[in-house]
């Protein structure tokens, strides 16, 4: 009997230690989630709407978590202070002109707030200071614009569909023009009688050019023609002979430059020497 009693006792010691264990454990993981156990200072941004953020979401900084949300205000019934603990360690790189926002951990999961980079010369926050912050986009209105885009890509989707049908139907000029051979032939045939039309309209252009009743007009054409050719190259000759002029009056004036460098340069010398 006093046998069973001390192992009752000993089950019942081991049972409390891992209790108050467990119990000691909780409290540490908490208190390392809150920031119970580190320094921390305070910052604080207003919102219209939080979103449903709630006391004890996290607080990012460049994707690591950095402190939590203290408290939720309402200040009035359009704003909302939101206090921030953040850890110490982290205040020598928030600035004051870094924007507070509200997200989410993925599509459904909890709130939290993100700090955003602020710029690299700009002041560093202060304790208590207030933040600048960016409304957060409703779950409800990105569900609205994705309902919206759905319904006109399957309207969209629908008519693609009716007009693929109508061209395998062989209805409408596209539909006729594949689905028809006798129009592929026609257009076909078209081509070959204008390709043959221009080829006999360069044969007849070239007959009337030895026609003595049109030969005197082709020769004043051609001479016209010649005589533009030679003006082009005339005034194309002059102006490259006045390119060279010019070139050589350059090169006279920098080659009376260099020389009165070249005295001044003697001159100095001898005032040296």
């Amino acid at each position: 009997m006093e046998t069973h009693s001390q192992k009752f006792k000993i089950r019942l010691g081991l049972f409390i230690a891992g209790g108050l264990a467990l119990f000691v454990f909780a409290i540490f993981i908490i208190g390392k989630q809150k920031n119970l156990f580190n320094p921390v200072f305070e910052l604080s941004a207003n919102f219209d709407n939080i979103s449903g953020l709630q006391v004890g979401n996290n607080i990012r900084f460049s994707g690591i978590n950095v402190g939590t949300v203290d408290d939720i205000t309402i200040i009035n019934d359009s704003t909302v202070k939101v206090d921030m603990s953040i850890k110490r360690d982290v205040m020598k790189f928030i600035k004051s002109d870094c924007i507070v926002a509200i997200g989410s951990e993925g599509l459904i999961g909890d709130r939290l707030m993100v700090i955003t980079r602020g710029s690299p010369d700009g002041p560093l926050v202060k304790e208590g200071q207030m933040l600048a912050s960016v409304e957060p986009v409703e779950t409800d209105a990105i569900m609205a614009s994705l309902k919206v885009t759905a319904g006109n890509a399957e309207y969209i989707t629908g008519q693609l569909a009716e007009i693929i049908f109508n061209i395998n139907s062989g209805k409408g000029t596209i539909g006729r023009l594949i689905q028809d051979s006798t129009i592929a032939d026609n257009l076909s045939e078209t081509m070959y009688n204008l390709k043959t039309s221009s080829k006999g309209l360069d044969e007849n252009m070239e007959a009337a050019k030895h026609n003595f009743l049109l030969r005197g007009y082709f020769n004043k054409k051609e001479e016209a023609a010649a005589k533009l050719k030679a003006e082009e190259q005339k005034a194309a000759e002059k102006q490259m002979k006045a390119d060279e002029k010019q070139d050589r009056k350059d090169q006279k004036e920098a080659d009376k430059l260099e020389k009165e460098i070249e005295k001044e340069k003697e001159k100095q010398e001898d005032e040296q020497k």
